[in-house]
């Protein structure tokens, strides 16, 4: 029955909901992971979990170090899985409806300053490291978004992309003047590598060997570059680093909840907050 329950769940998330492969696969990690802590009680799973079973997996992650975020990301894979089950009578209680959800510290995101980001693109970049630092600041696009781009997905001449973010949601967002200059640069590099590997892609960022680049390879570059002025920094701190120069400099928050594909105004309301913390430590720091 566990099997089969944790089957058919992971199918609805991919053919119903129509998560991303990542999440899909982080929810079944998830489950999995509460499955083998569930296993040495004897009991079936999902019928006979109890609220109790549910409060000891939760005191274990603690005791073996997971971070407040982790578990509350895997508290909320078992509501979203024990909610299913219930509905299509897997079991017939829901053992995580009493369950309180862990606060977290509020934690504003890490963001460069303009300056910063300038720094980053005089290094010696080549037309792919280019592209991807323009797009994932000038268009502010998450890390899985910026791999999985087409070159179908690209209008130059518009001067947008289209791109699918989670739950598969289409959005546009338009592309700046150096986003453009920087695209007109690679891909005729693009084109060279292509023709030479004799090779076809239909994804618009491919590498030396004509394979499409993963996450993996921006993470690395994107930390590369961090350390060239002395910060850490990941893809996701120059998504958010575009909100706040956005915000700081007028917009609008829908449309930087637009750009940014939240499904929720008050995910974007964040970086109001990061803007009016950067602007006091600039007050303070010249009426010292």
């Amino acid at each position: 029955m566990s099997i089969e329950a944790l089957s058919e769940y992971i199918e609805y998330l991919e053919i119903e909901r129509g998560l991303a492969r990542n999440s899909i696969e982080a929810y079944g990690r998830d489950l999995s992971s509460f499955m083998d802590f569930f296993s040495e009680s004897g009991k079936e799973f999902p019928n006979q979990v109890e609220r109790n079973d549910i409060s000891r997996y939760i005191l274990n992650l603690r005791e073996h170090g997971y971070s407040p975020s982790a578990v509350i990301r895997k508290i909320a894979s078992l509501r979203g899985f024990f909610k299913w089950s219930f509905a299509n009578e897997y079991c017939t209680t829901n053992p995580t409806l009493t369950i309180e959800r862990p606060k977290l510290p509020k934690r504003l995101p890490k963001v460069l300053s303009v300056k910063e980001i300038e720094e980053i693109l005089k290094q010696e970049l080549n037309p792919l490291e280019s592209v991807i630092i323009e797009l994932l600041y000038g268009c502010g696009l998450r890390v899985s978004e910026l791999v999985n781009l087409k070159l179908s997905d690209i209008n130059i001449e518009g001067k947008y992309l289209q791109c699918f973010g989670k739950g598969s949601k289409e959005r546009i967002v338009p592309l700046g003047r150096k986003a453009v200059c920087a695209l007109k640069k690679y891909l005729p590099q693009r084109d060279f590598t292509l023709k030479k590997s004799g090779v076809q892609s239909k994804f618009l960022l491919v590498n030396d060997e004509a394979v499409k680049i993963n996450r993996q390879y921006v993470y690395s570059f994107i930390h590369k570059q961090g350390e060239k002025i002395h910060h850490t920094i990941s893809p996701h701190t120059l998504r958010h680093s575009f909100a706040t120069h956005l915000i700081e400099n007028g917009a609008d928050l829908r449309v930087v909840q637009e750009l940014l594909g939240h499904s929720d105004v008050s995910t974007t309301q964040l970086y109001t907050h990061i803007s009016k913390k950067r602007l006091k430590e600039v007050y303070f720091a010249i009426n010292r």
